[in-house]
């Protein structure tokens, strides 16, 4: 594992660990060359994911893109992250085990939103606002309603 710090190609594992959830191993890494600290993570990948975006461009899935895009929606929100992690290992999984190789950028998408509306109503306006390409306070209203349509249908089973 290459050095972050001063791209030292030899590193050595300090610590190994799984994660709280069992989905990953973390290992603490030190640098020989420049003593800096680190940490790792190795998961399982049962597939390699492309994702397939509107333009047809495709491009690697990108597990990362898929915590930022969801922490920077759930930001200076009550939510904890080790959830977040939780949560971004199951749409994970759920792409992995879907059987296909390409995934639409609208799959993920509705994935992540699916799951923000169970953590958190406001990061799920948010994502919806981008996702959606909001354009106007209509927009924001009819995200609103159909919040409110989903937790009526609830109240009702």
């Amino acid at each position: 594992m290459r050095c972050p710090f001063c791209g030292n190609e030899d590193t050595q594992v300090k610590d190994s660990r799984p994660t709280d959830d069992n989905a990953a191993i973390r290992r603490r890494r030190q640098c020989p060359n420049c003593g800096a600290r680190f940490t790792t993570f190795e998961r399982v990948q049962l597939r390699e994911l492309t994702v397939v975006k509107t333009t047809g461009q495709r491009e690697p899935f990108d597990r990362d893109k898929l915590m930022r895009s969801m922490q920077i929606a759930l930001r200076k929100r009550p939510v904890d992250s080790d959830r977040i992690e939780r949560v971004v290992n199951g749409i994970v999984r759920r792409l992995e085990s879907s059987g296909e190789s390409e995934i639409p950028t609208t799959v993920v998408g509705e994935m992540v939103m699916d799951a923000l509306s169970g953590l958190d109503k406001v990061a799920y306006v948010r994502f919806a606002s981008v996702y959606r390409n909001f354009r106007e306070a209509k927009d924001f209203e009819a995200a609103l309603a159909e919040l409110s349509g989903d937790e009526a249908a609830d109240e009702l089973h």
